[in-house]
């Protein structure tokens, strides 16, 4: 179990487990909020506290609502908005793994998608070469 918050600690996440693996993506929404993303299931995630909602306006139609600290401003999590449940369902919450004490994710596969590439749909392709967290490789 993993418990995360935010800088003031007003919003609290409980986490049954650790994420199979955290993506570090590049697109403006992520470069911009500061976070890095864990998947989950909507049943392993616990909230709270309140959190303010961010949309964003780039899109026509964006998939995720961002959720923050309305105090401290800390990106907490995402979840999918009304009409990404309409056609997917509601299968995934995003919590932002910088909220954890890293030497709690050593050994979790970081990922570093191209979102800034991405187009919506689809599978990711990667801006560069994946590592495990806690270990450096040899320069």
């Amino acid at each position: 179990m993993l418990n995360l918050s935010c800088h003031c600690g007003q919003v609290r996440l409980e986490l049954e487990k650790r994420p199979d693996f955290i993506h570090e993506c590049n697109c403006s929404l992520c470069q911009k909020s500061g976070a890095i993303w864990g998947y989950f299931q909507p049943s392993e995630v616990s909230v709270e506290g309140t959190t303010a909602v961010y949309n964003r306006s780039d899109k026509p139609e964006p998939g995720v609502s961002i959720r923050f600290c309305p105090r401290c401003g800390s990106t907490s999590h995402f979840e999918p908005t009304d009409a990404k449940i309409a056609k997917i369902g509601n299968s995934m919450v995003g919590v932002n793994m910088r909220l954890a004490d890293e030497r709690e994710l050593s050994g979790v596969e970081l990922r570093y998608p191209d979102g800034r590439a991405w187009l919506g749909e689809g599978e990711f392709s990667y801006a560069q070469e994946s590592r495990i967290i806690g270990i450096l490789k040899d320069r």
